[in-house]
């Protein structure tokens, strides 16, 4: 079994927000937690829809609910029911939202070691610089995940 990321009491808040209920029209999915526990393990993992484990179904049958879900608004309802009680284990950046130019953030590119008049620099600024931009371009590489 896959380890899953919602608690019972997340999921209490959650699950009459999902089409499937008694009384909605056509066909709804065995297992909706279930689903929601694979869009989640997705995002968490960065891994493509064919990568996503058995557990949680075929890769396109999720993916088909997840469009479905991201069309109908489905995830807005969610994350409007979750948004008043915010956790922040998870913090999520939307580069889109987040643009600085290179030269924005004040700091410096160091000089090569062999060059012959270092180039003053903060050494801790240029590590966490790098940080920041290598987390946006992972961030970058995983945009598929938006419908």
């Amino acid at each position: 079994m896959v380890r899953v990321l919602l608690t019972n009491a997340q999921w209490e808040r959650i699950a009459p927000l999902p089409p499937g209920k008694e009384g909605d029209p056509g066909r709804s999915g065995a297992d909706k937690r279930l689903f929601v526990e694979a869009v989640l393990w997705l995002v968490r993992a960065g891994a493509p829809w064919r990568d996503l484990p058995e557990a949680f179904g075929k890769w396109g049958s999720v993916w088909k609910r997840f469009r479905l879900w991201a069309l109908e608004g489905v995830f807005e309802r969610i994350f409007a029911a979750l948004s008043d009680d915010p956790d922040f284990e998870y913090a999520l950046i939307d580069g889109t939202i987040v643009k600085v130019h290179r030269h924005g953030a004040g700091a410096v590119i160091p000089a090569k070691s062999d060059h012959k008049t270092p180039i003053p620099h903060d050494a801790e600024m240029y590590k966490w610089r790098r940080l920041v931009e290598n987390l946006f371009q992972r961030i970058m590489e995983f945009r598929r995940i938006a419908p």
